[in-house]
């Protein structure tokens, strides 16, 4: 298989002339952009950077941060991008553990940096900060003339570490190789039925799996990446009708604040051919509002992890309504008993378990970075536990239902949030909901709703919507929280350990209240 930096040489001979990246003004052809990555490459060799290194990258979407990451695919350098919104102690615990030697950062992430104690050590580039003290200017980096770059490494060499979330503990690296970046890039053109010279919203964030399959799967059809470095809706919808943006590869909290925008009824959305989300559940009020407002070609529901890119895929998501399909090509995926000890233990039909998928698989990790109790918790007998809950329907469809940590066990009866949240998203009342077990002394824990309210309903409207919807009754809440807004994650998931630890505004007025 082709390495990542051989692949976008591939790229720019078959067509030098498309327009490969699009940031504002800035809009370059495959063979303009490789020119200026090209000049990177050699002006990492300038600073004596040398395969294997790690390049940690405090960025967002814009096309520099695009252009590093070519560039180290190229040199053969690990990049390791991390949230821009970092900190200073976060900039040094990632710092400190993947042993980077190059920091390349902005204006948003410069004073996390300034106060960095172990950022100083580093070979730094600072993108549009001229004269940042001790820190090579991008902008001089990129001019620097240079011969066509070649690619330095083979497909077996490391090319990218994320960080894993952290919300429970440290954040865990995954360390991934090319051949396996590559193999997902590929995997996610044929999953999506990608064509030719496709236009897609650069907006899921680069350090983040979604945004950097995104930018890979362009490489590999002559597309064109459309950076949006910060999501606005706003922003968002000119861009999608100026750039004539034909596919969108969005967590569903995106969607919704898109949909739910003042400019949304104004905007020319027609390029608009496929959706594809990721990330978290979508609820079936989200998933039948999009498909009637956009009335895609293809409507793609991707279940995977930073660790396995993709476990499943359902091209079809409104057949069976919180169905996330069956495995993606490169990938076999089981559901095993909860706190099952090996892969054989199997779930039966219809039985809420863990769901594993299988190392082999050519999209797979191999292990975290220096983790090794991370590992033996999450890898056994060749599967990864992937520590998300779900279930195997009579045909074979996987339902997932949530985290292992998020599952509420009310009077002895699993109880999973996501399904109560699909119900009560069906309510026209209701633009967001989020649940939780909140601790109980009768039950353990009690199931809680928390509801951003768009229209006046009450507690006792819901209740009897929960009744009539059929839903069993250990799983309707016992408690509704109406709020401001429901915390999220920069990538839009759900940050449920902040409701249950009561981080959160309630609301001040009632939609439409006099």
């Amino acid at each position: 298989m082709f390495d990542l930096g051989t692949s976008f040489l591939a790229s720019v001979a078959r067509d030098p002339n498309a327009v490969a990246i699009v940031d504002g003004d800035t809009r370059l052809s495959y063979r303009q952009w490789f020119g200026k990555i090209s000049s990177l490459v050699a002006s990492f060799d300038r600073v004596g950077l040398k395969p294997g290194d790690h390049v940690l990258t405090v960025l967002q979407n814009r096309w520099e941060a695009a252009t590093v990451y070519w560039a180290c695919q190229l040199a053969g350098l690990v990049i390791t991008p991390i949230n821009w919104r970092a900190k200073a102690d976060e900039l040094d615990f990632c710092i400190e553990d993947s042993e980077a030697c190059a920091l390349v950062y902005q204006d948003v992430s410069r004073e996390a940096v300034a106060d960095s104690k172990l950022a100083a050590g580093l070979q730094r580039i600072g993108v549009g900060l001229p004269g940042a003290g001790g820190a090579f200017a991008f902008e001089d980096l990129i001019a620097a003339d240079a011969e066509e770059a070649v690619a330095r490494v083979s497909a077996e060499a490391w090319s990218i570490m994320l960080y894993t979330s952290g919300t429970t503990s440290k954040p865990k690296g995954v360390p991934r190789r090319h051949r396996a970046e590559r193999a997902a890039a590929i995997a996610h053109v044929a999953q999506n039925l990608y064509g030719r010279f496709e236009r897609t919203l650069g907006v899921m964030p680069l350090y983040h799996t979604m945004g950097v399959r995104s930018l890979i799967a362009m490489s590999v059809i002559g597309g064109t990446f459309v950076c949006l470095p910060r999501y606005d809706s706003k922003q968002a919808l000119s861009l999608l009708e100026n750039e004539k943006i034909t596919n969108l590869y969005l967590v569903p909290t995106l969607y919704h604040d898109l949909i739910h925008h003042s400019d949304f009824a104004q905007a020319n959305i027609s390029s608009v051919r496929k959706l594809g989300f990721a990330g978290a559940s979508m609820t079936d009020g989200l998933l039948k509002k999009l498909d009637a407002i956009f009335k895609p070609d293809l409507f793609v529901n991707h279940y995977g992890s930073s660790e396995v890119y993709t476990c499943t895929i359902d091209q079809n998501p409104l057949a069976k309504p919180g169905s996330a399909g069956r495995a993606g090509i490169n990938q076999n995926i089981r559901v095993v008993r909860l706190g099952a000890s090996s892969a054989s233990e199997l779930a039966k039909t219809d039985e809420e378990g863990e769901i594993i998928a299988l190392l082999a698989g050519d999209e797979a990790f191999e292990g975290y970075w220096r983790r090794p109790e991370a590992d033996a918790k999450a890898i056994r007998d060749g599967w990864y536990f992937t520590g998300d809950t779900g279930f195997a329907d009579a045909d074979g469809d996987l339902f997932v239902t949530g985290r292992v940590d998020d599952m509420i066990i009310t009077g002895g009866e699993n109880v999973s949030p996501v399904e109560i949240e699909s119900c009560l998203s069906l309510h026209p009342a209701v633009s967001e909901v989020a649940v939780v077990g909140l601790a109980d002394e009768k039950w353990g824990k009690i199931v809680a709703a928390f509801v951003k309210r768009n229209a006046p309903v009450s507690e006792e409207d819901l209740e009897q919507y929960c009744r009539s919807s059929g839903l069993a009754n250990f799983k309707r809440p016992r408690r509704f929280v109406f709020v401001e807004s429901i915390p999220k994650s920069p990538v839009g998931k759900l940050l449920r350990r902040l409701l249950v630890a009561g981080e959160y505004q309630s609301e001040t007025s009632p939609p439409n209240a006099a």
